[in-house]
């Protein structure tokens, strides 16, 4: 008498079932910011602060990167359930469903989903860096190039998958990481340097100017991207090596991971305030205002005063 047993590879199985209960720590986070950024973005923001400029266009990001989001999270945790109890009983049991997932359409609209969400969040981005750069071309056309191969290798990786390649074998993926996580570590410098220079600009006119408004949002830009950053170069070593296990856990925690991030900033803007809940007062610091888009002149209270031209939308008063 014989009995059938299936292949086995334990340190898969739980990660597969590891990564689903990391996801949904990560979704729980991304649903929570998501309601607050959405409630903060509807009310008048606090400590003095002025509505944030295209609201409308905010709020469409969050309800576009939460729907596509959801239903990434969604369709992995339909299929996580179809591995242990659906369809345990397949040859090759639970491995050969993990290995061959992209199988499933349940896996494919997972991914396609968790691109789509990737694509607006890497967008909200670059239209952050271009304002704060004013429109600058030498800026613009080589972010736009690397924006653009990175959705053409989503779309070739979606191909792929759909075909029921093994996910773990295609190296698209891996590009299309590289280049993901490239574009927010370029945004982060640039705008990083374009507010010191600016920070460095202000405190030429006004001797007594207290830098601490520019310092807190560089400080908010690296705290939203440094956290993200480790997490995605983790994603991406451990898919060049091949280490299924981890590579499995980041990649159903990913999509959240970024939105995370995305959020932090949108929150903390839309309740109209940086990085704390009082900024210093110090002795003749005059009023500043720190904003996103468009280009302003921002002036002190004497009107013979210098004028430093400054980026405008996403508005936070100090």
């Amino acid at each position: 008498m014989s009995s059938y047993s299936p292949q086995t590879n334990f340190w898969l199985e739980r990660s597969r079932l590891d990564g689903m209960v990391l996801g949904g720590v990560f979704y729980g986070v991304f649903f929570l910011l998501t309601v607050q950024a959405w409630i903060a973005l509807i009310q008048r923001p606090r400590y003095g602060g002025a509505i944030p400029g295209h609201r409308c266009a905010l709020i469409f990001y969050i309800f576009i990167t939460f729907v596509s989001g959801t239903i990434s999270f969604a369709a992995n945790t339909r299929y996580t359930e179809m591995i242990w109890i659906d369809l345990r009983d397949v040859p090759g049991g639970p491995l050969a469903l993990i290995e061959n997932e992209m199988n499933s359409r349940l896996n494919v609209l997972a991914l396609s989903s968790g691109h789509i969400q990737e694509w607006f969040m890497e967008a909200l981005l670059l239209y952050r860096c271009f304002v704060i750069w004013n429109w600058a071309r030498c800026v613009m056309i080589p972010m736009i190039i690397l924006y653009a191969a990175m959705i053409a290798l989503s779309i070739l990786v979606q191909v792929e998958a759909s075909a029921g390649t093994v996910f773990y074998n295609i190296n698209t993926e891996l590009a299309y990481l590289c280049i993901q996580v490239g574009l927010t570590v370029i945004y982060t410098i640039l705008v990083a340097n374009r507010l010191l220079a600016m920070r460095s600009q202000m405190k030429q006119v006004m001797a007594q100017y207290d830098p601490s408004t520019y310092d807190a949002i560089v400080l908010m830009v690296v705290e939203s991207a440094v956290p993200y950053s480790i997490f995605a170069i983790t994603f991406i070593v451990a898919f060049a090596l091949h280490l299924n296990g981890v590579t499995t856990m980041c990649f159903l925690s990913f999509g959240q991971a970024q939105g995370i991030a995305q959020l932090f900033i949108i929150l903390r803007v839309a309740r109209g305030r940086a990085a704390t809940h009082e900024w210093p007062s110090q002795v003749a610091a005059a009023p500043t205002t720190v904003v996103f888009a468009g280009s302003v002149l921002d002036t002190t209270e004497k009107p013979n005063e210098e004028r430093i031209a400054r980026p405008e939308q996403d508005v936070v008063h100090t």
